[in-house]
């Protein structure tokens, strides 16, 4: 193999194609979920199975990524953006079908945007990789849009509060996370812009 068809070679792997099917999904997540209109019907359930199987291809890629050595610059940043787009959208959905306050879905909306573009800033000095905190934020976000999606959530009332405080604790993670990685990223500038004091810091610890 050439040295030119290496970099594509490690582009197109499996987790990157799962990632990128994850994006696919996120248009088809949509459509059910407006086609159901609010009834909770057929189309609502095929929301939820959409939205189950995206996110489960994002815990598959990550396994066959690690297992497989096949962690790549292209799918730490396409990793996460599928997720915001998935997670974004269900957030816009749930808020614009009453569901859930917008006040929620902007601050979690603020702070995904606001990362995501501080990733490709600080690009140039390294990239930022997900955290511990950020995938228990994921997770948590994960968990309570499955809840908020479920056609029984609006008519039984410990499940909508079940799903109002997975939410509120989802958001308090995510906020706290984006704290974290605003430092991560400003330490990360900063060793870019000077080499030798990054070289002191890792002598440091």
């Amino acid at each position: 193999m050439s040295e030119s068809s290496a970099p594509a070679a490690q582009l197109w792997n499996l987790p990157n194609a799962l990632t990128m099917l994850r994006i696919v999904l996120v248009p088809f997540f949509i459509w059910f979920f407006v086609a159901d209109d609010g009834n909770y019907g057929p189309w609502r359930w095929a929301a939820v199975a959409a939205f189950v199987v995206a996110i489960y291809t994002d815990k598959l890629d990550g396994d066959i990524a690690r297992s497989r050595g096949q962690i790549t610059n292209f799918g730490k940043i396409a990793d996460p953006i599928a997720d915001k787009l998935l997670i974004g959208s269900a957030l816009v959905l749930l808020s614009a079908a009453g569901e859930l306050w917008w006040w929620v879905t902007i601050l979690m909306l603020v702070r995904e945007i606001g990362i995501t573009l501080l990733r490709f800033v600080v690009i140039r000095y390294g990239v930022i990789p997900a955290s511990r905190g950020g995938k228990l934020k994921t997770v948590l976000q994960t968990v309570a849009i499955f809840i908020y999606l479920l056609p029984w959530t609006p008519a039984i009332g410990w499940l909508s509060i079940l799903a109002l405080a997975v939410m509120l604790l989802a958001l308090a993670v995510t906020l706290v996370t984006g704290v974290d990685y605003i430092v991560q990223a400003a330490r990360l500038r900063t060793a870019g812009r000077n080499p030798s004091a990054g070289q002191a810091g890792k002598r440091e610890r």
